[in-house]
């Protein structure tokens, strides 16, 4: 192939560690009926193979191992790609990104790709200085919020939506929206700052509401469980599950808890490591977080003893400051009940208090198992910041927030007054009570500037550092 044709990948992405080997797909997005090169690795080859194919484009993917436990390559159409490893032995050494928030709600593919990618192309800096193991996507890879236009059953979404569209109309709807998906992860994937660590670090990621329209899950019922609401959750899945998972359903990867993919959270174990990723939009409504499937594999990993650190990814905050009043000002106040699905989509709002409380004491239970803790990494509200929870026996909950890698910050004004309703504490379980801190350096508890976190691991030691648009780098947080 000469460096013209228009193929985008390779994207790498992990499905699972086994027998001390990282099991990999690289994804290609091609034009059809492209014939791709085979992939090239350890002595042996791995043709890309069609898995979804769209009016122009088609999907490809080249399943392989590497080694998980040192540095390696492969080699794709001419070019090598040296991929960390780092992830044998439970005291070695090994760096990960946290990043959320790839995109804007309007005009995203409009935008400036110098302007829009810049802190890609600062993570790309920072890996070729120092590599990176993996790359966590917490959230909001693409913001889709679009892709309902230019369909008459969908073009005023999540306006009230026809109650009884025919057959062939859903039919009609499901193709534009697969083809809106396609577009915006291939603008997404294409973009060369993006691309060029995409290729190199191994990828797992967990969705959020804009991977499929904004407030999934919080809309009311009439929308989300309308014929229109359940084509534009189809179309966002099967995008999700192809460009973020590099699967397709019957097909997923292992670490998977549900291999029917009723909900798409998964777990990742390595020595001293444990990635556990809950899904929290599949199953969501405007009264439940999570239904029986993510529960019972919540149940699971406290059952199951993992030493060393768990990272507990919650694409939105885990631990955060006290939003009844907020919430209770949106409702009461007409012009601002158009944002009330933003504040039920938090784990702190008054219709999901009793499952937030489930989960922090989940997280306590995890935690009080000899040789273990827990972090949590969360995205969502386009600010950095961090909190923290005692969970008893000397050990504390650290909840680091990245969000904004892509997506401009809000007014500095919004994190004062986050930073204001954080004087307030909140204590959901008794004797537990819940603090956002200062990042490392900064004046206030939110920093609105575009960011992303790297969590290092030193001679067992870990800790975690934010690098901010404006100011840079952040003192290092022991964990």
């Amino acid at each position: 192939m000469s460096s013209t044709d228009p193929v985008t990948g390779p994207i790498l992405i992990l499905d699972s560690l086994q027998q001390g080997r990282m099991q990999l797909a690289a994804l290609f997005i091609a034009p059809r009926d492209t014939q791709l090169p085979p992939l090239r690795h350890e002595g042996a080859e791995t043709t890309p193979e069609v898995i979804a194919e769209y009016s122009s484009h088609a999907v490809l993917r080249a399943r392989f191992s590497l080694p998980a436990d040192r540095p390696s390559s492969y080699e794709w159409d001419g070019a090598t790609f040296e991929v960390a490893g780092g992830l044998g032995e439970e005291t070695a050494d090994l760096r990960i990104a946290y990043a959320s928030c790839n995109g804007e709600e309007h005009g995203d593919l409009e935008r400036s790709g110098e302007e829009r990618n810049a802190m890609w192309a600062r993570m790309g800096r920072d890996h070729a200085a120092r590599p990176f193991s993996l790359l966590l996507h917490g959230g909001d890879q693409v913001y889709a919020d679009e892709v309902t236009h230019g369909h008459p059953l969908s073009e005023n979404w999540p306006g009230r939506p026809p109650r009884e569209p025919s057959r062939e109309d859903l039919k009609a709807l499901h193709t534009h929206l697969r083809e809106g998906f396609l577009r915006r992860y291939l603008a997404v994937c294409s973009a060369p700052e993006f691309a060029w660590i995409a290729a190199r670090v191994p990828a797992l990621a967990q969705w959020d509401d804009h991977d499929i329209c904004d407030g999934w899950g919080s809309l009311p019922r009439s929308r989300t469980y309308s014929p229109v609401g359940q084509t534009l959750f189809a179309a966002a899945r099967e995008a999700a599950l192809l460009f973020q998972h590099g699967c397709t359903d019957g097909d997923l990867p292992p670490r998977f808890a549900d291999p029917e993919g009723s909900h798409l959270g998964w777990c990742v174990e390595a020595p001293g490591l444990r990635l556990l990723a809950p899904d929290l939009r599949s199953e969501r409504s405007r009264r439940r977080v999570m239904a029986r499937g993510g529960w019972r594999m919540m149940k699971a990993a406290v059952e199951t003893p993992a030493p060393g650190r768990t990272l507990l990814l919650s694409s939105v905050p885990l631990l955060g400051p006290r939003l009844s009043l907020l919430e209770l000002l949106m409702v009461l106040t007409p012009r601002m009940q158009k944002y009330e699905d933003d504040l039920r989509d938090q784990w702190q709002s008054r219709a999901h208090r009793a499952s937030w409380r489930r989960m922090l004491r989940m997280v306590r239970d995890m935690a009080a198992r000899e040789g273990q803790q827990v972090t949590a990494l969360s995205g969502e509200i386009h600010l950095a910041t961090r909190g923290e929870m005692p969970l008893g026996g000397g050990k504390l909950l650290h909840q680091l927030v990245a969000s904004g890698i892509a997506h401009r910050a809000p007014p500095k004004a919004w994190a004062r007054v986050l930073g204001l309703l954080a004087w307030l504490g909140d204590a959901p379980l008794k004797g537990h009570p819940i603090r956002i801190r200062k990042i490392p350096g900064q004046a206030g508890r939110y920093v609105a500037e575009r960011n992303y976190l790297t969590l290092e691991r030193q001679g067992g030691s870990w800790s975690a550092a934010w690098e901010l648009e404006d100011s840079g780098t952040s003192p290092a947080l022991a964990l």
